[in-house]
């Protein structure tokens, strides 16, 4: 009695399939019907449209884990996860013969040596396996040199990245993990050499070791001046929009160098941080020196930035280069948090720090990070391109456990006074919209919201009449500076320039 022949349906089989004895007959059908064509061999395809390339590419783990089941991908495979190259390469290991299938828009490079070891896992639902980060470092430290296509594993200095990616996002402790990791596996890999030389690798990144590194942002973190990379797109994206930007020219008046400037800029530095007073009570602490009993440290904040931002010298301090600019950051700060020694004043953190769902620079990276910021900000035109870049390069490293705010915008209005432009104070009705702006460029890579709002205040800064303290609370009254910002959107109300107050007539502010 022959066999039966189970019933295939086209509907069951998924976009690319293998035939079997069970099956090739109903196959063939399906191939003489003009539902499905054939790829290569046992591979078939019911998609009639697509390149054949195309959807090999599509499904190429089905692809793989029809040709290789029970694999685990290796070398750069594991690393890069897609097929590499224009002939899509794909790596693999097994304990059978190796083996290479070359197909449209793939070629599967599967060698013989060790199948799933410990820490393996796996991949997707494919029937594949997943090396294991130590095994992953392990493979690529071996060298490779390509005769078809892309070279088998990472060049050393693509190595060293990988490795710097690691240190940078999960830390010393990841690093060590895999170190130990990649020692409880290299017998069964036969990686004893490879073992040696990532524990060289590894421990020179963390500098314990003195080793020799090729690529300079390994060299870089080894030396405890790694960078952010994530952020440096960002940095290139401002100091593009604020190039092309036309700067109005708002020379500093007499008026904006004085006292009750300084007073004002300082009130409003600490509003937008929540440090929250009255104006009546900041004249005090500023003024009389009385800091309040129930709230030292916010009084200390208030008198802080005052002393700063009142000192001729200091508010006027610009870099020359990256060291410069870190001594300057850290004698603004010394001089706004000295009321808060729990911060260590003057001192770059040691822990992370984040505001909601933003991470910013690790602090492992801050100076690093500070020195590849000045290699864009050295270039920019002096004045309100400059001011903005300097103003959210603290901002967005976040060099220090509190205060950065306050000390971006001092930064950001020294460069100003420098360039003899008016300073810049974002007033309490503005705090929403340049705290939205910073988050724009921060999260979404868009410097044109910035850089609009930092023009208008600006602006509206430039025509505040700064002769005296109750001059200045009549403008900022009529122009709404001084409302919450929640309150004025409820109200409907936004900032005003003096001149548009005037412009709409008395009692109006709209």
């Amino acid at each position: 009695m022959s066999p039966v022949t189970p019933k295939i349906s086209l509907a069951d089989l998924g976009e690319v399939f293998f035939t079997s004895t069970a099956s090739s007959r109903a196959i063939r059908r399906f191939v003489a019907a003009g539902s499905a064509r054939q790829i290569q061999g046992r591979l078939y395809t019911k998609n009639l449209d697509d390149p054949v390339e195309d959807v090999v590419r599509r499904r190429v783990w089905d692809v793989v884990a029809g040709y290789f089941p029970g694999a685990v991908l290796v070398d750069r495979t594991a690393l890069e996860l897609q097929p590499l190259g224009d002939e899509g390469s794909v790596f693999l290991s097994w304990s059978k013969p190796s083996r290479t299938v070359t197909l449209p828009g793939l070629r599967i490079v599967c060698r013989s040596g060790p199948g799933p070891v410990e820490g393996d896992t796996p991949f997707l639902n494919s029937g594949l396996f997943l090396s294991s980060w130590a095994r992953r470092f392990l493979d690529n430290v071996r060298p490779s040199r390509a005769r078809i296509g892309v070279r088998r594993t990472l060049t050393r200095a693509e190595l060293e990245g990988k490795l710097r990616d690691v240190l940078v996002r999960q830390g010393e402790d990841q690093l060590n993990r895999i170190r130990d990791e990649a020692r409880s596996i290299a017998v069964a890999l036969d990686a004893a050499d490879e073992l040696r030389d990532l524990d060289d690798l590894i421990g020179t990144l963390l500098g314990t070791r003195s080793g020799a590194l090729e690529a300079a942002d390994a060299r870089a973190i080894a030396a405890g001046r790694g960078w952010d990379d994530r952020r440096l797109p960002l940095l290139d994206t401002l100091a593009a929009e604020s190039q092309g930007h036309i700067a109005a020219d708002r020379p500093a008046t007499q008026d904006s160098t004085g006292q009750t400037f300084a007073f004002y800029e300082a009130y409003f530095s600490n509003f937008i941080e929540g440090t929250e007073f009255t104006i009546e009570e900041a004249r005090t602490i500023v003024f009389d020196g009385v800091i309040p009993e129930q709230r030292p440290a916010d009084g200390h904040d208030i008198a802080g930035t005052f002393d700063l931002v009142v000192d001729r010298e200091l508010r006027a301090w610009v870099p020359n280069d990256a060291a410069e600019l870190e001594r300057i950051l850290r004698v603004m700060h010394q001089r706004i948090m000295v009321g808060r020694p729990e911060v260590q004043p003057g001192t770059f953190k040691a822990q992370a720090n984040r505001a909601g769902s933003t991470e910013f620079v690790d602090p492992t990276l801050v100076e690093g990070t500070l020195e590849r910021g000045w290699d864009r900000y050295e270039h920019l035109p002096a004045g309100f391109a400059r001011a903005v870049f300097a103003m959210f390069l603290v901002a967005e490293v976040h060099p220090f456990v509190d205060g950065n705010g306050r000390v971006a915008r001092a930064v950001a209005n020294a460069e100003l006074t420098a360039a003899g432009q008016q300073r810049v104070i974002v007033p309490t009705v503005y705090r929403d919209d340049y705290l939205q702006a910073l988050r724009a460029l921060s999260r979404n890579a868009d410097p044109t919201p910035l850089v609009r709002v930092m023009d208008r205040a600006q602006a509206w800064t430039s025509e505040v009449d700064w002769s005296s303290l109750d001059a200045a609370r009549r403008d900022l009254e009529a122009t709404n500076a001084l409302m919450p910002s929640h309150e004025a959107d409820v109200a409907g109300l936004i900032l005003r320039l003096p001149s548009e107050v005037a412009s709409l007539g008395p009692g109006k502010s709209r």
